[in-house]
């Protein structure tokens, strides 16, 4: 077995694109392929497990879109399962499509780059000059606001929407800063605050009940910020214990959501565990909700073939946490 990727990273999270050597996947919609997984399940595991991933690897299968109405499909996976949404992913793929020629780009301009996920359809906006991708903003599906002052495993939480249900809270709600220095009592924190949500009335999904679930928890810590402009450092933590090293996109999504029901009519300035940025603002309003556009870049690091020796007593892999 060989599988071909193409790897890169949004604002330091890791995003492997698999482009050949995986079965089909059957269903009809990018959702439906979500719960279809099984025949390609051991190559998610073989590229994000141990030795060839780590637990905190991202990535995507790229599948067929909904419909003609948008350039490319993709199933985002990690080590613990699928996930139903992915900005920093999303950023990825729009990099990916321009400099790989999937969709013929203005050199010195902006092209749409159209993706259909689970979650519904977004659009990786690329913004090229002279050839060369400068940026790409993500302009995601409505996020909204579910409910405010969630109790959960002993805090206080505001859960909000942004293609994915997210878990907000100041990390001085627990005693800490939203820093490299606290991430190991962060991860604590947040599986025990997921763990109090699991089933959940509050983590339902309104439309479709495959979207229902807490999937991350944010803690963020205000900033200095300067007119028009909110900075807000966040950590994320999704999945089982995964952290987030971008700003999450997703995730900044949900973030302005509850910020925009709070008054905030400038940028988002939201800065991540180690450091990168992302820009965030309310594109526009819609009912009950925002339509989020969020700017960063992706950076490819390599092109990969990976195998899998049949005799290799490994398999597939490990992870260790």
């Amino acid at each position: 077995m060989t599988i071909t990727t193409v790897d890169y990273h949004t604002a330091g999270e890791p995003f492997r694109i698999v482009t050949g050597g995986v079965p089909g996947i059957p269903g009809a919609t990018v959702l439906e392929r979500r719960a279809n997984t099984a025949p390609v399940d051991h190559v998610r595991r073989l590229l994000c497990h141990e030795p060839r991933g780590h637990a905190d690897m991202y990535g995507c299968f790229l599948v067929p879109p909904d419909d003609p109405g948008a350039h490319l499909g993709a199933l985002f996976w990690h080590k613990d399962g699928y996930s139903t949404a992915c900005g920093h992913g999303t950023i990825a793929l729009g990099v990916h499509a321009v400099r790989e020629g999937l969709v013929e780009a203005d050199p010195d301009g902006e092209t749409d780059v159209v993706v259909d996920v689970p979650s519904g359809r977004v659009t990786a906006r690329v913004r090229c000059d002279g050839g060369r991708v400068t940026a790409v903003t993500f302009v995601n599906v409505p996020s909204y606001v579910i409910a405010r002052g969630v109790e959960a495993a002993g805090v206080r939480v505001d859960l909000a929407y942004g293609g994915a249900i997210y878990a907000s809270l100041p990390a001085a709600a627990v005693g800490l800063k939203a820093g490299p220095e606290h991430l190991t009592e962060l991860i604590a924190c947040a599986r025990r605050v997921k763990a109090a949500l699991a089933g959940h009335p509050a983590t339902r999904h309104p439309g479709d009940d495959r979207l229902s679930g807490v999937y991350g928890v944010i803690f963020h810590e205000e900033l200095d910020g300067e007119p028009g402009r909110v900075r807000q450092r966040n950590v994320t933590v999704f999945a089982d214990g995964e952290v987030d090293r971008s700003p999450c996109g997703s995730g900044t999504a949900a973030r302005l959501a509850l910020l925009h029901q709070d008054g905030l009519r400038g940028t988002l300035v939201h800065e991540s565990v180690v450091g990168t940025t992302f820009l965030a603002r309310v594109a526009g309003v819609v009912e009950g909700g925002v339509i989020a556009e969020i700017e960063g870049m992706a950076y490819r690091t390599g092109r990969h073939a990976f195998e899998l020796d049949p005799a290799d007593p490994l398999g597939t892999g490990f992870t260790l946490r």
